[in-house]
């Protein structure tokens, strides 16, 4: 079976070094592109010794998809638009992975996706996504019987809160109760104003270097229900993505879920 050539976009940030090495450790992809900001003093580094694994022959350039069959892209909103131009241009699949989108910019994949299949989704772990699972059977079962708060807590360098992450679980929550967001969300908390039936609170903590913590409390009278994801090494994300890549590529134009490349949705 041939390998899949992925592209990476943001391959000289934190994530994007991890996607690196995440397809070439991966049998069933090759990397086919390393694409940074053109005002990148990187231009022209081999990607293997940039991340310290060896020459792999694939330079950091600017976004260029000729021969790729996939690109991941975890880089940041502002490069949205030179993105879906380039996988519109050439017809390649996109895992997108960027936090933090607009709703203009949402809108913009979406349309993207009735040409493209585009997979997005605020987390690729497998574990963050089977407890997505778990919130909404839990959230269905309880109803509006259980106060729910969601605690995240992540590095002291991340700029959107609350999380992709977080959202994702806030939303997980609310149509399970067939809530909407984000009329249902309550973001922190201050001042004297009594909690509201149906609140979802949110609450984002940023220190350190905390890759990432989630945990969602359904609190009842006389028992209190914690779900809880502990993100240990950056590798699960980088993973996934991949994975969800080498899902995409086969995949017809549409805008897909980490829930769909897993097969948990239904």
């Amino acid at each position: 079976m041939s390998q899949l050539n992925i592209g990476i976009m943001g391959a000289s940030g934190r994530m994007g070094r991890m996607l690196i090495e995440a397809t070439l450790n991966n049998p069933n992809t090759k990397l086919a592109g390393a694409f940074v900001r053109s005002i990148s003093s990187l231009i022209g580094a081999d990607s293997g010794e940039f991340i310290g694994v060896g020459k792999t022959g694939v330079p950091l350039s600017t976004i260029t998809l000729d021969g790729v069959q996939a690109l991941i892209d975890f880089s940041l909103p502002e490069a949205l638009d030179e993105v879906l131009d380039a996988c519109l241009a050439h017809k390649v699949p996109l895992v997108m992975g960027v936090t933090g989108l607009s709703d203009a910019q949402e809108a913009k994949l979406k349309a993207a996706s009735e040409h493209v299949a585009i997979v997005y989704a605020g987390n690729y772990s497998t574990g963050v996504n089977l407890s997505l699972n778990l919130l909404a059977t839990t959230a269905r079962v309880l109803g509006l019987d259980a106060d729910v708060e969601i605690i995240e807590h992540h590095h002291k360098h991340k700029i959107d809160a609350p999380s992709g992450t977080a959202l994702m679980m806030a939303k997980a929550v609310a149509d399970a109760r067939g809530q909407h967001l984000p009329n249902a969300l309550v973001h922190g908390r201050h001042g004297a104003a009594k909690r509201q039936v149906g609140d979802i609170g949110m609450h984002a903590i940023r220190g350190g270097e905390i890759i990432g913590e989630h945990t969602v409390e359904f609190i009842m009278d006389g028992e209190i229900i914690a779900i809880t994801h502990k993100a240990q090494s950056r590798a699960t994300f980088a993973t996934g993505a991949v994975r969800a890549a080498e899902w995409v590529a086969t995949q017809p134009a549409g805008l897909y879920t980490m829930q769909d490349v897993l097969g948990l949705k239904g």
